[in-house]
């Protein structure tokens, strides 16, 4: 049987390169985004094998048509999680901020969840959610986007925790760390080092294939992180990181 594979967030970024790197490899794909019509587009590359969905993250009905798109697909072994938003906004524009966290944080957890519960039942998967290496610290010009991020990856380590409570020794759990990638979703900002999304796509689908707990994206920035992390808070937050 073919591996059947859901991808939220599939219409642009890194979800669309996801998409087009697992019909690919010949899985049977459900692709879920807000624009339907980017979404057929992909689904021409492989009709016999793609399904697709209009869904919001933020709708509190998300969680049944992402069923109903399991459904149509047949089942689901993978669930990558890759619907989310950022933007630079140092003047806490607090419209900006709940956008933020409204799909960031509730939206994603709203969808984690109903995966979780879905694979718990069914006593396999694999859940990989697109976190970022902003959660290692809070970012003051991104204030909302890197809290949001630290938020993602301490519930997919909580999650974790809850397999191990379970006994669900048949479900895996990859928290995906990238560094900062040239898509729409960072643009208007101020990024460096950005890594094209068809590369990173490429090291995501490696850490699923191998199970990988956390991953971050790239060596560059796994080398980043480890120094931040080595910062001590007061310097840290006198730093005019932009």
């Amino acid at each position: 049987m073919l591996k059947r594979i859901i991808i939220m967030g599939a219409s642009s970024g890194i979800g669309m390169e996801l998409a087009r790197l697992y019909i690919a490899r010949g899985y049977r794909l459900g692709l879920a985004a807000r624009r339907l019509s980017l979404l057929q587009q992909l689904r021409e590359l492989a009709p016999d094998r793609v399904e697709v969905a209009a869904i919001d993250v933020t709708d509190v009905e998300a969680p049944q048509k992402l069923g109903e798109l399991v459904d149509r697909l047949g089942g689901m072994d993978i669930y990558v999680h890759s619907s989310g938003v950022g933007w630079q906004n140092p003047v806490l524009d607090p419209t900006i901020e709940l956008k933020i966290t409204s799909v960031n944080v509730e939206g994603f957890t709203r969808c984690v969840d109903w995966a979780f519960g879905f694979f718990s039942a069914q006593g396999f998967g694999h859940i990989s959610a697109i976190s970022s290496v902003a959660g290692t610290r809070g970012l003051g010009a991104s204030s909302a986007y890197s809290a949001s991020k630290a938020y993602q990856a301490t519930y997919l380590q909580a999650l974790r925790q809850l397999l191990a409570i379970r006994c669900l020794d048949n479900l895996y759990i990859t928290d995906i760390r990238p560094g900062f990638v040239r898509t729409a979703l960072l643009s208007g900002g101020n990024y460096p080092l950005l890594m094209e999304a068809d590369a990173v796509a490429r090291e995501i689908a490696r850490a699923i294939d191998r199970q990988k707990t956390i991953r971050i994206i790239d060596w560059r920035y796994r080398l980043i992180v480890g120094l931040w992390r080595l910062i001590p808070r007061p310097l840290w937050e006198r730093l005019p990181i932009k």
